[in-house]
């Protein structure tokens, strides 16, 4: 069960102007389930995408790539569950470009104006004529209110679908933003298998959308992590409709760019968090918070060794207070000149320890009860300068090697 993430509020998933989503059940891997999802923008949507770093990057990711560097103007998205068509090679390429040339054929669009998206197993064949037989049935199901059907249709072993929504005023206009996500395992996104999509109706200038992508992916999807796989599919998508009559947007330094970025922020967080919350086994979410370092790379690097540790977070699934881990993490992060005794730590309120050695008012009952919630916080200060920054990461449970060890049958 994921850790207090709740059912998507459908209240909250705004319709956008100017986009709609048609989900199908296409037999992708099995029958019975909803696998392929097509998002149709109107002409003259603003959008960005950041992707894996992962150099075995999928197929999908490399068209998508090339897809957004023509161009010719994002006219729809095609995304399918059930088969990532990574480690695929040549045949991997010519199969989502086939969907894709499908699509385009029924759209009259050009090709380059699609982004394909896939999600699943690894170095399986595409079974791209399943999807492209699957395309007449989710173009007949578009419609704008489709959010929570476009959630439930990119999952894989997610137990919930992950989808949140919100508005603001900006430019003396009420804008909508709508967003979902999927992801469970193979989570350690580094866009400099999770898929986001993030749309709303507010004017924005296609000149700043690459920088908006990648300023929500660092100040979310970043930041978070399940195992520490980098997957080879990890795409954030961004698009703006330019239908809510606002003035467009040409920087995110202006007061309006400020505030689009603000309320769109705080959906990818949502959308990042649910993903750590639904982690394949996931009984407890952990925030990491890493302070008082000279940079906040330091900082990150050090909250990424705690929430990337085996030992730490199969500690925290045993409500084990074994900090000492944590103590090694920090330790083996990556900072040369690190003085210990410069280190304190705290679980929640609990002070832990102190000038790099135990506190001597901590006592081990006092870890053990933060350690059995279901929501904790790490807190380490490095007594180096004032930087700091955050991550989010769930626990290691049995039940994670069970679903990682069964994921092909």
């Amino acid at each position: 069960m994921p850790v207090n993430l709740p059912l998507p509020d459908v209240a909250t998933l705004y319709p956008i102007a100017g986009v709609r989503i048609g989900v199908t059940e296409a037999g992708v891997r099995k029958v019975g389930r909803k696998d392929v999802t097509v998002v149709l923008m109107d002409a003259g949507a603003s959008v960005s995408g950041v992707f894996t770093s992962n150099r075995f990057c999928a197929a999908p990711v490399q068209l998508c790539r090339d897809h957004l560097a023509a161009a010719q103007g994002v006219r729809a998205m095609l995304i399918n569950t059930g088969n990532a068509n990574a480690g695929t090679g040549a045949d991997g390429l010519a199969r989502a470009r086939s969907t894709c040339e499908a699509l385009a054929a029924k759209l009259n669009i050009a090709v380059e104006q699609i982004l394909p998206f896939s999600t699943g197993v690894i170095m399986e064949s595409l079974p791209s004529e399943r999807i492209i037989a699957g395309l007449d049935g989710a173009l007949a199901d578009a419609q704008p209110g489709n959010w929570l059907r476009a959630a439930e249709g990119i999952m894989t072993t997610d137990t919930v679908p992950k989808a949140f929504g919100a508005q603001a005023v900006v430019g003396g206009k009420t804008i909508s933003i709508t967003g979902i996500s999927k992801g469970a395992g193979m989570i350690r996104p580094n866009m400099a298998t999770m898929l986001g999509f993030i749309a709303t109706d507010a004017c924005v200038s296609q000149s700043i959308m690459k920088q908006l992508s990648l300023e929500l992916a660092e100040g979310s999807f970043n930041r978070v992590t399940v195992d520490g796989d980098t997957s080879t599919n990890d795409s954030l998508v961004v698009i703006a409709s330019n239908k809510a009559g606002n003035t467009p947007i040409t920087s995110l330094d202006s007061t309006d760019g400020q505030a689009l970025k603000a309320a769109m922020l705080g959906v990818a967080r949502k959308l990042a968090q649910a993903i750590v919350r639904d982690g394949e086994g996931a009984t407890k979410f952990i925030t990491v918070q890493v302070e008082g370092g000279r940079t906040a790379e330091e900082c990150r690097k050090v909250a990424y060794a705690i929430a990337h540790s085996p030992l730490v977070k199969t500690a925290f699934f045993a409500s084990d207070p074994n900090l000492g881990r944590i103590l090694a993490a920090v330790g083996y992060a990556g900072i040369d000149d690190l003085d210990q005794t410069g280190i304190e730590l705290y679980l929640d309120a609990v002070h832990v320890v102190t000038h790099g050695g135990r506190n001597p008012a901590y006592r081990e009952e006092d870890g053990q009860r933060v350690m059995k919630q279901s929501e904790i916080t790490v807190r380490v200060g490095l007594g180096r300068g004032n930087a700091s920054d955050t991550v989010w990461t769930c626990d290691f449970s049995h039940e994670y090697v069970t679903i990682n060890a069964d994921y092909r049958s």
